[in-house]
C-alpha cells in the first residue's frame, strides 16, 4: 500500500480528493524536493502538477503519482476533479493561507472545498509513525552528525570561537553526505551555554569552560538532532555535579520510553530528577519533540502533552540545566519508540568528555 492509499484510509468519509501544496508534505508523498508543485490525489490515482523548472527531474524521481506539466493550473485541477467524479476536495489547513483559500474558492469550480483540518490531521497521522525506509534515512543522517562530532573534538581548544566550532561541524556534515543542515547549528561556550538556543558568536573558548553543541544533518529529506556538552580542561565540582544530574535525567527518561507512555509522563520522569536535585526552575523547556522531515514535529514530550506514544514514533530526550551567567548543560539523543522500550539512534559518547 502506497502513501496515497494509506491517506484515503484515514481521511474521513465524504472527501473525494486531496489537494497537497505544502513543500514538506508534497515531498513526503512524491519524494520530489521542489519549491513549487501541486499534488492532487484521489482514491485510485494521484497526480503531481509541476512547472517546467522541475518537470524533467520529476518524471525521473516521482513514483506513485502521474507527473503533469503545469500549464493552466486551475483548469487542470478542475478537469481532473471532473474526470474522477470528485464532489469534494480537501486542502491543507495547516499550510494554506487565507489568500490561497480565497483563490481556491474562486477558481476551483468542479468540487466543494473542504477547508477543515481533516486533511492536515490525516497527513499528520501518517507522518508521526515512521516506516523502515524513513528510519533508515534518519539513522544515516545521525551517523553523519556523529562523525562531525568526533571530528570537532579534535578542533575544539582554547582560543577558537563559537562561530568557528559551528562552521567546523557544518562543513564536515555537508562535505560528508548531508543534503543540508537540520537547523542553524548552536555552538556555545562559557556563560553562553546557559542560553538554551543561543546564537554562536565571537566568544572564545577558555580553559575550564563548557562547550555546548546542538545540531543535526539532513539526509534525503530526513533530519537528525543531537546535543552534546563537553569541557575544555578540568571542570569545577559544580560543573561536574550538574552534568551528572542532567545525564541521569536523560538516561532515566530514555529507559522509561515505550509504546503507551504519554508525553507528559515521560517529561515527568526526567523533570522530577532535576527538581529533586534543586534545579527544577532552571529546566524551562519540554523534554523532547518528534523529528522527521521537519526538525520539530509531533509527538511532544512536555508536561502538557496528552499524546500517547506508538511504535515507530520518534522522540528526542534532551533535559538541561541552565544557570544564568555561569553555564548550562544539555544532553540530547533521539530514539525510536518500540512496544517494550525504545531504540536509541544516537551512539555518540555522553559521559562527560574533557578535552
Amino acid at each position: 500500500m502506497n502513501k496515497f492509499e494509506r491517506l484515503f484510509e484515514v481521511l474521513p468519509a465524504g472527501i473525494d480528493a486531496a489537494l497537497i501544496t505544502g513543500d514538506v508534505n508534497r515531498r513526503y508523498f512524491t519524494g520530489m524536493k521542489s519549491s513549487a508543485g501541486t499534488v492532487l490525489a484521489f482514491k485510485d490515482k494521484a497526480y503531481l502538477i509541476i512547472d517546467f523548472r522541475y518537470i524533467e527531474a520529476a518524471t525521473k524521481k516521482v513514483k506513485g503519482a502521474e507527473v503533469i506539466l503545469q500549464e493552466k493550473l486551475f483548469d487542470q485541477i478542475n478537469a481532473l476533479l471532473e474526470k474522477h467524479g470528485a464532489k469534494t476536495v480537501a486542502i491543507e489547513s495547516d499550510t494554506v493561507t487565507v489568500s490561497q483559500l480565497n483563490t481556491y474558492k474562486e477558481r476551483i469550480t468542479a468540487a466543494v472545498i473542504v477547508s477543515s483540518s481533516a486533511l492536515s490531521k490525516a497527513i499528520g497521522e501518517l507522518r508521526i509513525v515512521k516506516t523502515q525506509d524513513e528510519l533508515d534515512k534518519m539513522i544515516k543522517a545521525q551517523r553523519i552528525a556523529e562523525a562531525a562530532f568526533e571530528n570537532v573534538l579534535n578542533f575544539i581548544k582554547p582560543g577558537v570561537t563559537e562561530k568557528e566550532i559551528g562552521l567546523c561541524l557544518d562543513y564536515y556534515m555537508l562535505r560528508n553526505g548531508a543534503e543540508a543542515l537540520s537547523f542553524d547549528t548552536i555552538a556555545l561556550t562559557g556563560a553562553n551555554t546557559s542560553l538554551p538556543h543561543g546564537v554562536p558568536g565571537d566568544t572564545v573558548v577558555k580553559e575550564g569552560s563548557f562547550v555546548l553543541m546542538d545540531y543535526g544533518a539532513t539526509y534525503d529529506g530526513y533530519h537528525s538532532d543531537m546535543t552534546r556538552t563537553v569541557c575544555v580542561g578540568k571542570p569545577t565540582e559544580k560543573m561536574e555535579k550538574v552534568y551528572n544530574i542532567v545525564l541521569e535525567a536523560q538516561l532515566k527518561g530514555i529507559a522509561a520510553i515505550k509504546e503507551g507512555i504519554k508525553g507528559k509522563e515521560l517529561d515527568k520522569v526526567s523533570r522530577d530528577i532535576i527538581k529533586e536535585a534543586g534545579y527544577g526552575e532552571l529546566f524551562g523547556h519540554s523534554l523532547g519533540h518528534g523529528v522527521g522531515m521537519e526538525i520539530h514535529e509531533a509527538p511532544n514530550a512536555s508536561y502538557l502533552s496528552e499524546q500517547t506514544f506508538k511504535e515507530n514514533m520518534i522522540i528526542t530526550v534532551e533535559p538541561g540545566i541552565y544557570i544564568p551567567d555561569e553555564f548550562g548543560v544539555r544532553i540530547e539523543d533521539f530514539v525510536i519508540v518500540k512496544k517494550d522500550g525504545c531504540v536509541n539512534m544516537t551512539l555518540a559518547e555522553k559521559s562527560l568528555i574533557t578535552l
